[in-house]
């Protein structure tokens, strides 16, 4: 991210709040400012590709996934989700 990123911060009517990057025009909301700005963080970086990571044998067990079944997924997709 580059140096003098510009976030927006609102409180919405309904308590939440929403923090917005100007920048990358991305928005998202939290329960507080900063569950805001955390989910902002891992929404730009997933649009970004600065963000998330191929899941560990592990998680995958941990979500009840077979890591074997969700290696080979991908062959059963249909074209164009590929």
């Amino acid at each position: 991210m580059s140096i003098g990123r510009e976030i927006h911060l609102t409180e919405n009517p309904d308590g939440q709040w929403t923090a917005r990057d100007e920048e990358v025009g991305i928005s998202a909301q939290g329960a507080s400012r900063a569950a805001a700005l955390d989910a902002l963080d891992d929404v730009v970086g997933a649009v970004t590709g600065d963000g998330g990571h191929e899941p560990t044998e592990e998680e995958l067990r941990d979500l009840g996934v077979d890591p074997e079944t969700a290696r080979t997924q991908g062959e059963k997709l249909p074209d164009a989700l590929r």
